[in-house]
Order: structure tokens, then sequence, then C-alpha cells
């Protein structure tokens, strides 16, 4: 099984093969937005994924699409709710925003 590693919190948990960044963060206690349920609509659950990016699904339609609209996107942007974990490798993400304290 994979690790997620949270930062800034440097909180190391496990990762579970098809279970989505969102959903892991979560089950963590780490504090994320997310005011769509998982649905790509609102983008609140952007991070940046900052090692293991072959160990996550590649990005669909609806992901590219609400990522083109959110200021401050780069190469390593994701949306949690829409990230699942393959298992293959560990993965490190950081958390942005108000809810990680920054």
């Amino acid at each position: 099984m994979a690790t997620l590693t949270i930062m800034p919190s440097g909180k190391t948990i496990d990762a579970p093969e098809g279970a989505t960044l969102l959903e892991i963060i979560l089950s963590s206690g780490e504090p994320i937005t997310h005011k769509c349920e998982g649905k790509a609509q609102c983008g609140s659950c952007h991070l940046f994924v900052q090692e293991g990016r072959k160990g996550l699904s590649k990005i669909a339609r609806e992901e590219n699409e609400k990522l083109d609209a959110i200021v401050g996107v780069g190469s390593k942007s994701r949306l949690a709710c829409q990230t699942k974990v393959l298992g293959t490798e560990n993965i490190k993400v950081e958390l942005l925003g108000f809810a990680s304290g920054f």
C-alpha cells in the first residue's frame, strides 16, 4: 500500500488503492476545503502534488476544465476530489489556501 504525506503538517498515512486524495485527507483529520462534495465543480480542493505523480490517476476532462479556471494552477496542480491513488508509489501533497494555515 502506498503512503500519503500531507504538507505542511508532515502527517503520513496509508493511501489505499482506488481512494481519492480528498477521501484520504479527510480520513486523516487534516482540514481541506471541499465545497462541491467531490464533483469537480468548485476547485476548492486544489492542491500541489510534490512527489508520486505517477502513482495517481490521470487528469480527466472535468478536472482539467476546472483547473483551467483556477488562479495559481501549475504543473503540479490537482483536485483532491478527482485524483485517485493507483497504489504504485508513495505520494506527497501540499495543501493550499486558508485550510492549510497559510
